[in-house]
């Protein structure tokens, strides 16, 4: 079995704030791939199902993004799971929005729900770090975190939520690569090396004649050119 766990904080008031980014990748996972309606265990919400045959429990903590570690301790301990077998979706300030990167290992940057998931399992779990940029200051993180994703980012969020859905199954089976290509896919398409060319409508467009070869000798040429 595996854990993704996704970090944010619990309740309507926060729904839909940069914090939660975590939550709202597992509620897009959940939804597209069939799991188990969601239900309460763990100090969490948790719901089962199966990615490319690996069976994953998916858990949202819902004691405050400062505790979210007592409800991964909890989950790995009741199913026997070591730190490799979690990965945790979390916001990243220091990627631009929508970007998205894999890491295994590693500090928590000042990250109170990785801070809180250190204390309690160590630091060798898996991330899915999900860009949200940054305020410009460290001052203001506190408020940007905790307010709604704006109209205009709409666009870049739902293709992030959709390639993280797409890649969930690689994602299970611990192919890094593979999950960021089916993100990059939704986020990054590639554009077609093809350039199509104008058509021409020749029944309405008017080609001009060739001119006639010129088959005059070099004396004529001379003479010609000095009248």
């Amino acid at each position: 079995m595996k854990l993704f766990v996704g970090l944010g904080n619990p309740g309507a008031k926060y729904a839909q704030n940069r914090h939660n980014i975590g939550f709202m990748a597992l509620d897009e996972i959940a939804s597209a791939h069939g799991f188990s309606p969601w239900k309460s265990k763990f100090q969490a919400q948790v719901c089962e199902g199966t990615l490319g045959g690996v069976k994953v429990l998916l858990l949202k903590p819902q004691t405050f993004m400062n505790l979210s570690g007592q409800a991964v301790g909890e989950a790995m301990r009741f199913y026997k799971l070591t730190p490799q077998d979690v990965t945790v979706l979390h916001d990243e300030l220091d990627l631009a929005p929508g970007k998205c990167r894999v890491k295994q290992g590693g500090g928590h940057a000042g990250h109170n729900g990785l801070r809180s998931i250190h204390s309690h399992i160590g630091a060798d779990y898996n991330r899915v770090r999900l860009g949200i940029g940054h305020p410009g200051h460290k001052d203001a993180v506190a408020g940007y975190v905790l307010r709604d994703f704006p109209k205009a980012d709409e666009g870049w969020l739902d293709d992030l939520m959709r390639g993280i859905s797409d890649g969930a199954a690689a994602l299970a089976a611990g192919d890094g690569g593979k999950f960021m290509n089916a993100v990059s896919l939704r986020t990054a398409p590639p554009r077609s090396s093809n350039t199509a060319k104008p058509k021409i409508d020749t029944a309405t467009t008017t080609v001009a004649p060739e001119p006639a070869p010129d088959t005059r000798s070099a004396m004529e040429k001379l003479v010609d050119k000095f009248k």
